[in-house]
């Protein structure tokens, strides 16, 4: 197993010394020369297009090196604003691209690529490969070697007969096992070097938390907003009219109660009817807001409820040992019961499974289905509300879902965990 991971680690070390030297050396090359061409015009207009696509292909680099080697390099890049039209918007837009320190941090990250990252790329790649070399000297290979170039080198072992090459065989087990060690290391070490310079830097990371704060406290006063319109609208349609109707009949009934009876006794039974319903709307209401399991059972037993309720077969998995604070429970509950209800109507799924734990400070929920997939955070406002939710609680939501199945649906919640239930 740990052959087969160094030998896949290092095949993806010569893909990227292969990618430094083409598109990493080449996008310096092209950067450098229409920003100084700038001076003269040119780069004005071309610069924009030349940064683009070197940015492009950097997040190629990000993707590969979070999907290759497991490091997440996040985007530093400030926030495209809008631009005019024509020159204007041109002028705009190279201004924007120079005034970004990401820029610069890209340019020092290409050439570092093209000659660190290249080194230590072919460097982890011929480590490997170049134990197999030495048994195949040992193998036979030497003798025409010898006898046409009079011997070869293998590293410190001069092969120039059959003792020297055995020797240099037995030195290949030594590089081969070298090589299965440090070469996953190293390749580990390069994605670093690649999130070192093409992550943010701490200030910029400060920055775009602020940014993102002040996204989404705006997100969360809209949904509050929101929220209300949506309370004070149930109100008014639904229990204050029922309560106002009931009002009026208890008026009737006072005046028909000794000249008819009847009519009065019919009117309190409609009266009584309105009642129930209007408390069953509040109660509707209130579970809306906030869902009395939680404040009695908590999330775990709210989830589990959910499940039950779900018309797919659901397998829950709970792992909290305390309670949350009231408010990410809520986020959670909704953002779960939101997740279940997209799944059963849009997925063709039959089971779900959910999984809930808390660990490193953090509130992980996985729902994964065996529908048909395809699902898109751009297909709709559904996915979006809880992406948003999540937001104001500085959480995040990640979705996967190929055509074909199945859909996994990841949230991360930052959060503590006070006294465990009894």
């Amino acid at each position: 197993m740990n052959i087969g991971r160094a030998a896949l680690a290092a095949v993806r070390g010569l893909g990227l010394a292969l990618l430094a030297m083409v598109g990493s050396l080449v996008s310096f090359i092209f950067s450098v020369v229409f920003m100084a061409l700038s001076l003269v015009g040119v780069g004005l207009f071309v610069t924009p297009v030349v940064t683009a696509a070197a940015r492009s292909y950097m997040g190629l680099r990000r993707r590969l090196a979070r999907d290759w080697f497991g490091v997440e390099i996040e985007t530093p890049y400030r926030r495209k604003p809008e631009f005019q039209s024509g020159v204007l918007g041109v002028l705009e837009r190279y201004r924007w691209i120079m005034k970004d320190p990401a820029t610069y941090r890209d340019l020092l990250w290409m050439i570092t690529d093209a000659t660190a990252g290249f080194a230590m790329a072919i460097f982890a790649f011929a480590l490997l490969f170049y134990g197999p070399y030495g048994w195949v000297l040992a193998a036979g290979l030497w003798y025409p070697i010898v006898h046409a170039d009079g011997g070869d080198w293998y590293t410190f072992v001069h092969v120039t007969g059959f003792g020297s090459a055995m020797l240099a065989g037995l030195m290949g087990f030594v590089y081969a096992g070298l090589g299965i060690w440090l070469t996953p290391l190293i390749m580990k070490a390069h994605a670093r070097l690649d999130a070192s310079l093409l992550g943010p830097t701490h200030e910029r990371e400060l920055e775009m938390r602020v940014e993102r704060l002040t996204e989404t406290r705006s997100d969360a006063l809209d949904t509050q907003a929101a929220e209300l319109r949506r309370i004070e609208r149930d109100l008014h349609d639904g229990a204050q009219a029922r309560l106002v109707a009931m009002g009026m009949n208890l008026g009737a009934i006072e005046h028909l109660l000794e000249r008819d009876p009847e009519k009065a006794r019919k009117l309190l039974s409609e009266a009584r009817e309105s009642s129930s319903k209007a408390l069953t709307e509040l109660r509707d209401l209130v579970r809306g807001i906030h869902p009395p399991v939680l404040a009695e059972r908590g999330l775990g037993d709210a989830v589990r409820a959910l499940a039950m309720a779900s018309p797919l077969t659901t397998e829950v998995s709970v792992d909290l040992p305390g309670v949350l604070e009231a408010p990410v429970e809520s986020a959670a509950y909704f953002a779960v019961s939101e997740v279940l209800t997209n799944a059963a109507k849009h997925s063709g799924a039959q089971r779900v499974w959910l999984d809930l734990r808390h660990e490193n400070g953090m509130l992980r929920i996985m729902i994964t289905d065996d529908g048909q997939g395809g699902a898109d955070m751009s297909g709709g406002t559904g996915l979006r509300g809880i992406e948003r939710r999540l937001g104001t609680f500085d959480g995040v939501l990640a979705l996967n879902s190929p055509a074909g199945g199945p859909t996994i649906v990841t949230m991360e919640l930052p959060c503590a965990l006070t006294t465990p239930r009894r």
